[in-house]
């Protein structure tokens, strides 16, 4: 009995009702460093536990990415798709994963141009996962709703890379019941963990995200100033380091302060400097809209806008971009430290 409460606390969707009669055609869009996992644990997911499985079909702007997930997967559990038309015509469930707001919009005016040029005989669920602004996947909604049998789930997925990596992401869903126990379905545990139901409302999921990330962006900030901090007062960054795993002993507090710590601030393998600015202004687009200040995120707004502009003329920098957690530059330049050097000699005040 211990056994199915937990699984509905994880799990707050059954399988769907009605199995279909044939297998799912899934569909993947966008395979940027949070998309490439998640389609990559989804295709062998699916292979693996669905009877007659079909391959997952991918699809990004760049096609090395999608001709390197089918090479890492096998021919047998993916191959990439030759357009955007091709995804929405032959796929049951079309998930996307991208990178902004613009982004999506553009994906899905081709989505919808499709569907209007050759109308679905059958029921298309959309899977929208990327983070943006709330009245957008309202937008989206009322775009898809046009066509028959066509149906959009808001799921903003939380979680960094790594826990992508390990299909640890947390779901966040809103939308049709029925469209929203077909992905629980697909995407645990393939892909998550958990999902929470935010109800039919198609805007509740986005803005719960944009809430989750005001957390992380506010717990970055405060662990930004407690190295700065330590490097002033000359206590070494690992020691700071082995204090966050020990009274914050979780998985992102320690990814996050070991980036600071290390200076490993690689965004190609993390969450990219450009997507954290996004992110922190839709955040205070939100607040203003409904009058609710969070004054950590507009500081940490302006840090991370330091911390690209540094990085723009850093002709030394070892990488392309940056991992938001390299606003702890903007801590370090106001506390009178150089930005990105952890190296070196720690500054002690005299007697």
């Amino acid at each position: 009995m211990q056994h199915l409460q937990v699984l509905q606390v994880e799990v707050p969707f059954s399988r769907p009702s009605t199995p279909r009669s044939h297998p799912h055609q899934i569909g993947f869009v966008g395979l940027g460093n949070m998309g490439y996992l998640m389609a990559r644990n989804l295709a062998k997911h699916n292979a693996a536990h669905t009877t007659g499985s079909l391959p997952l079909l991918v699809w990004n702007r760049s096609s090395d990415k999608a001709e390197s997930l089918v090479t890492l997967v096998g021919a047998d559990k993916a191959r990439v798709a030759k357009d955007l038309d091709e995804v929405a015509q032959l796929c049951d469930i079309i998930v996307t994963s991208l990178s902004n707001d613009a982004a999506v919009q553009s994906v899905y005016e081709q989505f919808s141009k499709s569907l209007t040029e050759h109308p679905p005989t059958r029921n298309k669920i959309f899977v929208e996962t990327s983070t943006v602004y709330p009245s957008l996947s309202g937008e989206l909604d009322q775009q898809l709703s046009s066509h028959p049998l066509t149906h959009l789930v808001t799921c903003p997925v939380v979680g960094p890379p790594i826990a992508a990596d390990k299909a640890q992401l947390l779901l966040l869903m809103s939308g049709n019941y029925r469209s929203k126990k077909e992905v629980a379905y697909l995407f645990i545990p393939a892909v998550g963990r958990k999902a929470i139901d935010l109800g039919g409302d198609i805007e509740k999921a986005p803005t719960f995200k944009l809430i989750a990330n005001s957390m992380i962006l506010g717990n970055l900030q405060v662990l930004a100033e407690a190295f700065t901090l330590s490097r002033k007062t000359g206590i070494d960054s690992d020691r700071v380091l082995e204090l966050v795993k020990d009274i914050f002993p979780t998985p992102i507090h320690a990814n996050y302060a070991n980036k600071m710590a290390t200076g490993q601030f690689d965004g190609s393998k993390g969450f990219a400097i450009d997507n954290g600015i996004k992110d922190a202004m839709h955040i205070r687009r939100l607040t203003a809209e409904y009058d609710s200040p969070m004054p950590v995120v507009d500081v940490v707004y302006q840090h991370l806008l330091s911390a690209r502009a540094i990085h723009k003329n850093d002709t030394q920098s070892e990488f392309e971009t940056l991992d938001w957690s390299s606003l702890v530059a903007g801590t370090r330049v106001a506390a009178g430290l150089p930005p990105f050097d952890t190296n070196e000699n720690a500054v002690e005040k005299e007697d």
